[in-house]
């Protein structure tokens, strides 16, 4: 027969096994430790031979000489590119440090839709950028270069163009995570996809307005591209959700 003093002993047992809290916050700092250390050397890595990186962000222009407004504009623009392209590289390392941190303290149904969200965030990001390369970047370059062909001689500062890139990069990859953002507000019964359907007229207005916020150029060819994506993104979130909830 179970006493009350052996449950209290089997009960305080238990409790002993968690983690207590220090240890969970001394583990987050190991693992950002370790994020730190995988960026930086990938960093290094990219620095090594960063004329290659700098070739290919200068592919999708062409006509176009650049220059650098001061001595050491040069150097810092590759430290940038040569960050940039560490922390990019490292993204999976990234996500796989989130997903063992958190992987303890999730139930198994909770496992089975936040794991393939993480990494579907993963590839969303991905097709992000190679949709800013490939279509983006060149559309607005193009439209640039054109609409002032005739009147100015296209000299363009290298760092300048590099920021104006690495906007579009970022700007369209966390644009593409709007699946994600709506099937996680549909777990969580906040938004149903009926509802999202619902205001689709809204959506087109906001996805309007968000592609001439994330557009660092002023073309309308951009921004309308951009919020076609949007518009694309968003239609097939409320897809998916339907179907995970059928």
């Amino acid at each position: 027969m179970t006493t009350n003093s052996d449950f209290s002993f089997n009960t305080n047992n238990a409790l002993s096994l968690e983690l207590p809290f220090s240890e969970h916050i001394e583990e987050l700092r190991q693992r950002i430790f370790h994020l730190f250390w995988v960026v930086l050397l990938l960093t290094g890595i990219a620095f090594l031979d960063v004329k290659f990186l700098v070739k290919i962000l200068e592919l999708p222009v062409t006509n176009v000489k650049f220059f650098q407004l001061s001595p050491g504009e040069y150097f810092f623009s590759t430290v940038k590119i040569s960050f940039y392209t560490g922390l990019l590289f490292g993204s999976p390392f990234v996500m796989s440090q989130i997903i063992l941190f958190l992987l303890p303290g999730l139930t198994n149904k909770e496992k089975r839709v936040i794991l393939p969200l993480l990494i579907s965030s993963l590839v969303l990001f991905t097709l992000g950028l190679l949709f800013s390369y490939y279509v983006l970047i060149p559309a607005a370059l193009n439209f640039l270069l054109t609409y002032s062909d005739e009147v100015i001689e296209p000299f363009w500062s290298f760092d300048q163009y590099f920021e104006f890139i690495l906007v579009l990069f970022y700007s369209t990859g966390l644009a593409f995570q709007i699946p994600i953002i709506q099937i996680l507000l549909g777990l969580l019964n906040l938004v149903s996809a009926k509802q999202m359907f619902g205001v689709w007229r809204y959506i087109i207005l906001v996805s309007t307005i968000i592609g001439a916020i994330l557009t660092p150029s002023t073309d309308p060819l951009t921004q309308i591209l951009l919020s076609l994506a949007i518009l694309l993104l968003y239609f097939a979130g409320a897809g998916i959700l339907v179907l995970i909830k059928n």
